[in-house]
C-alpha cells in the first residue's frame, strides 16, 4: 500500500516542538564549574596542543572521526529540481536523520549559496579540518561531476556525492543478483538506459567495472539516443555514445536484458517491455512515479525481474542501503577516500547479503514471511539490521586493501561488536509492531472519539493501515470535529451507545451483561443502563467479537477503564492475574517495565504470575526476555520479608522455566553493571547480557522508576499494555499525545491479531 503524507501532516511533523529533525547533544558532563573549566578554558588547551603538535590526535579529542558533513546548494533536489538551499534544507537535515540512524553517524548539514563549482569547491575545501568525511548531495549535473572529482583528488577525507553512487551501488548489486536468477553473463547482456544524468552516468560506470560492456549499452536522453555523431555531449556522456544509427527507445528495447530508467515517469509503454528478450530485467528507478509501473510490467510480462525506487512494490532500489554503511566503514579506519574499490566492495556485500536467510524481524517487518532470494528480492530490505555490519565491514576491508585506510583494523571480531552496539533498538521494536499489526487489519473501537486528540491517531491509524477505527460518542458532534478539523474520516463507523438506533444492541448488551453479574449485585435494570456508559459498551463490542480492541482512558481516571474491561472480558485462560507493562524506548534500546499500573504489593506467586505474563508478552515483540527481579538488596544481602518475597518468586520460576534468563533479587544499578556482576556475583544469569525486562517489587517503585525515566531520562514511554485479559483492551495514559495513541492502537492491533 503505498504511503500516504498529507501536506498538513508534512508541515506539522517538521515545525512541532523544535523545529527540524536534529539537534546538537553534549557528549561529556558540564554539570559543575570543573567540567564547564575542562570542557573549555582552561582546559581545553591541553587537547589543543596535543593536536598542534600531532594532527591525527584530533580524531582522539574531538568529533571528527564519526562527523560528516552533509552539503548541498539546493539545485537539484529530490523531483523538486532547483528550489535553492534554503528550502533544501529540509532534506539535508532528513539525510543527517538516516545517516544517525542507520549508522551512528552524526551530521551537520551546510546548505551553500553557491552555484559556481569553483566557489563551491574553495568552500568545501576549507571545512576540511572540522569533518571526517562529507557527503555532497542534490547538486545538478554537470557541475556536480567536476565538483566531487576535484574534492576527491584535493581533500584527504572521504567525499561521495550520493546522488551519483548511492543509486549505482544498490542498483549495481541488484543487477549482479538479477542476472544470477535469470542465468545470463553481465558481459553478454543488451543494457538500455533512460536516463543521462549524474546518476545514469555514476550506474553504468559501476555496471562497467562488473563486467558490462560499453558496447551493449544504448543510452538516451532528453534528445535521443547518445551516438557518437552527435555534437552535443559532454565528455560523460560521449564514453557511452555507441556507434549505429539513431533510434527511438522503442526500437532500442527490443530484444534488450535489461532497462535502467533513471528519468521520468511513463516512458516505457506494456508494449516495449512485451518487446525485450527472455526473462527481462526492468529497473523503473524514476521517483515517485516509475518508467513503467510494477503491476503494467508484469502484466506484460510475467517472467520480468522488476524493480523501481518505490517502498510498496518488491525490490527497492533504496539509497539508504548503501551510503551510511559505506561512510561508516571509511570513517572507521580513517580513509583518505572513498575510492571505487570500497563502492564495488558494498556492491558485492549487498548482493551476497540477499542471498543469505532472511530474519524472522525482517519478514515480520514487511508483512511476509517468505522473504528468500528470486525474483521479487533481489536486495536486502533497509530494516534488515545485518547491513550495518555486513557493508560497514566490506568497505572496511577494501579501504585497506586498497590502501586507502590510516588506521587499519586487526581485530575483526571486535570491530563486528562494535557494530553490533551501534544498531539501536528503541525504534526497531516500533517498526515491528506497526508492521506486524498492518499484516491482517483489526478493529480498534475508540470509546473516547468526542476528542481531537483521538479523531487524530484514528486518522493516522487507519491512513497507515494499522487499524480499522470503530468511534464510540454523539456522531453529530464527532462529525462536526472532524469536519472544523480537516480530519479525513468520513467513511469511519461512528456508534453512538445511547442513541435510539442501539437500542438493541444496547439491551442485549445489557442481558449478557447481567448474566455475568447478577450474583455479583447488579440487576437487569441496572446492566442495560450501564451500557449507554461507552467503555462497558465497547468491551462489550470486543467480547462480542463487533471489535477486536478497545483503547480508552485518555481523558478519564485509570479505573474507569480496567474496571469494564475485567468484568465484561476477563482473564485468559491460565492467567493469574492482570497486569501492567510499560515499554521504555531509551537510546540503548527498549527496557520492559512490569508491574507499572495495577498490583499494590504483590506476593511471590503474584510476582511469578506478573513475571510470567510479561515474558510472554516481550516475545511477542521478537524480544528474547532477559529479567531482573529489582530489590534493594543483592542475592541475600538482606534477609527482609519485602527481599525475600522476590528471592523466593526467583527460585519459583527457575524452578518451572529453567531456559528462562532471570535473577535476583538484585539492585537496578548492579543489574546494568556487567562488571560489577563477574567480579561479585559470577553466578548471575545475568552477567554476560544486561537485562531487558525489570520486574518491580511493588507498584510504586515501577510506578516511580517509568516515570522518572520518561521525565528525567529522556524515555519514550509506551503504554501501558495490560497484560493477562482475554482480548485486547488498552486504558492510554492521561495526556496522551497523538504519537502514543497510535503506538497502543498498533499494540492493541498486533495482540488481537496473536489471541484471535
Amino acid at each position: 500500500m503505498a504511503q500516504l503524507i498529507r501536506k498538513e501532516d508534512a508541515l506539522e511533523y517538521h515545525s512541532k516542538g523544535r523545529p527540524g529533525k536534529i539537534e546538537v547533544i553534549p557528549t561529556k558532563e558540564t554539570k559543575t564549574q570543573r567540567d564547564l573549566a575542562l570542557a573549555y578554558s582552561p582546559g581545553v588547551a591541553e587537547p589543543c596542543l596535543d593536536i598542534a603538535a600531532n594532527p591525527d590526535d584530533v580524531y582522539k579529542y574531538t568529533a571528527k572521526g564519526n562527523l560528516v558533513a552533509v552539503i548541498s546548494n539546493g539545485t537539484a533536489v529530490l523531483g523538486l529540481g532547483d528550489i535553492g538551499p534554503e528550502a533544501s534544507k529540509p532534506v539535508m537535515e532528513g539525510k543527517g536523520l538516516l545517516f544517525k540512524i542507520y549508522a551512528d553517524i552524526d551530521v551537520f548539514d551546510i546548505e551553500l549559496n553557491v552555484k559556481d563549482p569553483e566557489a563551491f569547491i574553495q568552500v568545501v575545501k576549507a571545512l576540511e579540518p572540522t569533518f571526517g568525511g562529507i557527503n555532497l548531495e542534490d547538486i545538478k549535473a554537470p557541475e556536480c561531476f567536476e565538483i566531487e572529482t576535484r574534492l576527491k583528488a584535493e581533500l584527504k577525507i572521504p567525499i561521495m556525492h550520493d546522488d551519483q553512487h548511492g543509486t549505482a551501488i544498490i542498483s549495481g548489486a541488484a543487477l549482479l543478483n538479477a542476472l544470477d536468477i535469470v542465468g545470463k553473463n553481465i558481459a553478454d547482456v543488451k543494457i538500455v538506459i533512460s536516463g543521462a544524468g549524474a546518476s545514469a552516468i555514476s550506474c553504468c560506470k559501476i555496471y562497467l567495472a562488473l563486467g558490462a560492456r560499453v558496447e551493449n549499452m544504448y543510452m538516451f536522453d532528453s534528445k535521443g539516443l547518445i551516438i557518437k555523431t552527435r555534437t552535443d555531449l559532454d565528455s560523460h556522456k560521449t564514453q557511452f555514445a555507441q556507434s549505429c544509427g539513431d533510434m527511438s527507445l522503442e526500437d532500442a528495447m527490443k530484444g534488450a536484458d535489461v532497462f535502467i530508467g533513471l528519468s521520468k515517469g511513463g516512458v516505457v509503454s506494456q508494449q516495449m517491455v512485451k518487446g525485450m528478450g527472455t526473462k527481462p530485467i526492468v529497473f523503473a528507478l524514476a521517483n515517485p512515479n516509475p518508467e513503467i509501473t510494477y503491476d503494467d510490467a508484469l502484466a506484460a510480462r510475467p517472467d520480468v525481474i522488476m524493480a523501481t525506487g518505490r517502498s510498496d512494490y518488491p525490490n527497492q532500489v533504496n539509497n539508504v542501503l548503501g551510503f551510511p554503511y559505506i561512510f561508516r566503514g571509511a570513517l572507521d579506519v580513517r580513509a583518505s577516500a572513498i575510492n571505487e574499490e570500497m563502492k564495488l566492495a558494498a556492491v558485492h556485500a549487498l548482493a551476497a547479503l540477499a542471498k543469505e536467510p532472511v530474519p524472522d524481524l525482517v519478514n515480520v517487518a514487511y508483512n511476509d514471511i517468505t522473504l528468500q532470494y528470486g525474483p521479487t528480492y533481489i536486495i536486502p530490505k533497509p530494516m534488515d539490521p545485518r547491513l550495518l555490519v555486513t557493508v560497514s565491514m566490506a568497505v572496511a576491508k577494501a579501504a585497506i586493501d586498497s590502501g586507502v585506510a590510516r588506521l587499519p583494523i586487526t581485530d575483526w571480531e571486535t570491530y563486528e561488536n562494535q557494530l553490533y552496539k551501534r544498531l539501536g533498538s528503541d525504534d526497531i521494536i516500533l517498526r515491528h509492531v506497526i508492521n506486524k499489526a498492518k499484516q491482517t487489519l483489526k478493529r480498534v473501537v475508540f470509546s473516547e472519539a468526542e476528542n481531537i486528540k483521538i479523531l487524530k491517531a484514528a486518522q493516522l491509524a487507519k491512513d497507515e493501515g494499522i487499524a480499522i477505527p470503530i468511534l464510540l460518542g454523539n456522531e453529530a458532534k464527532i462529525r462536526k470535529m472532524i469536519a472544523e478539523n480537516n480530519i479525513h474520516l468520513d467513511d469511519v463507523e461512528i456508534i453512538d451507545p445511547k442513541s435510539d438506533a442501539e437500542d438493541a444492541n444496547r439491551n442485549a448488551y445489557g442481558e449478557l451483561f447481567f448474566e455475568q453479574r447478577k450474583r455479583r449485585g447488579i440487576n437487569l435494570y441496572e446492566a442495560k443502563k450501564i451500557m449507554r456508559e461507552r467503555p462497558y459498551y465497547g468491551c462489550m463490542m470486543v467480547k462480542q467479537g463487533r471489535a477486536d480492541a478497545l483503547v480508552s482512558g485518555l481523558t478519564r481516571k485509570y479505573p474507569y477503564t480496567i474496571r469494564p474491561a475485567l468484568e465484561i472480558i476477563g482473564m485468559e485462560e491460565g492467567a493469574g492475574r492482570v497486569a501492567g507493562l510499560y515499554i521504555m524506548l531509551t537510546k540503548k534500546g527498549p527496557l520492559f517495565f512490569a508491574d507499572t499500573t495495577l498490583n499494590f504489593n504483590p506476593t511471590e506467586d503474584q510476582l511469578v504470575d506478573i513475571t510470567l505474563l510479561t515474558a510472554k508478552a516481550v516475545e511477542h515483540f521478537n524480544i528474547k526476555p532477559r529479567i531482573a527481579m529489582l530489590s534493594y538488596s543483592n542475592f541475600g544481602s538482606t534477609t527482609s520479608p519485602e527481599a525475600l518475597t522476590v528471592s523466593n518468586a526467583v527460585a519459583k520460576i527457575k524452578a518451572r522455566h529453567p531456559d528462562l534468563i532471570i535473577d535476583g533479587e538484585v539492585q537496578a544499578s548492579v543489574a546494568f553493571n556487567k562488571e560489577l556482576l563477574k567480579e561479585n556475583y559470577p553466578f548471575s544469569d545475568l552477567v554476560n547480557e544486561s537485562p531487558n525486562v525489570l520486574i518491580f517489587p511493588n507498584l510504586a517503585a515501577g510506578n516511580i522508576a517509568y516515570h522518572l525515566l520518561q521525565e528525567v531520562g529522556g524515555a519514550e514511554a509506551v503504554g501501558p499494555i495490560l497484560l493477562g485479559l482475554k482480548k485486547p483492551v488498552y486504558v492510554l495514559q492521561l495526556g496522551s499525545t497523538v504519537r502514543q495513541i497510535v503506538n497502543i492502537v498498533a499494540i492493541a492491533a498486533m495482540e488481537a491479531q496473536v489471541k484471535s
